[in-house]
């Protein structure tokens, strides 16, 4: 169990998430489904874009799938 879940709805776990430890779990978690992890934090997008209305948007899409490769 990680303790850099997101704390919402700062979309946090002391720093902003995923943090680097996170993203770190998540391609060990989602290794052999590079989708699986694009459509989860796509719908993570979807949620923070609704609760950080005045982060903009570009940079949300840069936090949650810039990583993503």
């Amino acid at each position: 169990m990680t303790t850099h879940g997101p704390v919402l709805p700062m979309w946090s776990c002391g720093g902003p998430w995923p943090c680097a430890t996170r993203r770190g779990e998540l391609r060990a978690e989602f290794e052999d489904a590079p989708v699986s992890l694009a459509l989860y934090l796509g719908s993570c997008l979807v949620s923070a874009t609704e609760d950080l209305t005045w982060v903009p948007t570009g940079l949300l899409h840069r936090r949650f799938l810039g990583w993503v490769r």
